[in-house]
């Protein structure tokens, strides 16, 4: 799967993941800084009937919506641990083994705790607001 998109349809294009990837659990988002990750995330909860309010877990490491569509969502940013053990420490293992959809920004930084059928989406800068995602299962 693979689709450009620019800023503006954003909230279509994730609504367009979401139908062809909703059966899994753990989304691994990939990209650069600024690549549009927690934007991306932003529009797929509001494309899933989240309504409040939709921030960047960047500080709390873990943030927990309500989704009328999806049920309990979490939403990580993993870009200030250092390793493994201290995103064991975060709570991120029983997060991701919840049962519930785990959106992951920055998974690199503890790959193995993933499960092997995570989903990993790739976001990339094309220009100032065109961006290309893409899947794969690794």
């Amino acid at each position: 799967m693979e689709f450009t998109f620019t800023l503006d349809d954003i909230k279509a294009t994730a609504a367009n993941v979401w139908q062809v990837h909703q059966h899994q659990k753990v989304w691994a988002l990939h990209g650069e800084m600024g690549a549009g990750k927690t934007t991306f995330v932003h529009a797929l909860c509001e494309v899933l009937g989240v309504t409040t309010a939709i921030g960047s877990p960047t500080y709390s490491i873990i943030n927990e919506y309500a989704s009328s569509k999806a049920g309990t969502i979490y939403h990580m940013d993993l870009y200030r641990l250092r390793d493994e053990e201290e995103a064991m420490q975060a709570g991120i293992e029983d997060a991701i083994y919840s049962g519930n959809l785990c959106l992951v920004e920055w998974p690199e930084k503890a790959a193995m705790l993933l499960p092997d059928d995570c989903l990993h989406l790739t976001i990339q800068l094309i220009d100032a607001q065109t961006r290309m995602i893409s899947s794969a299962k690794h």
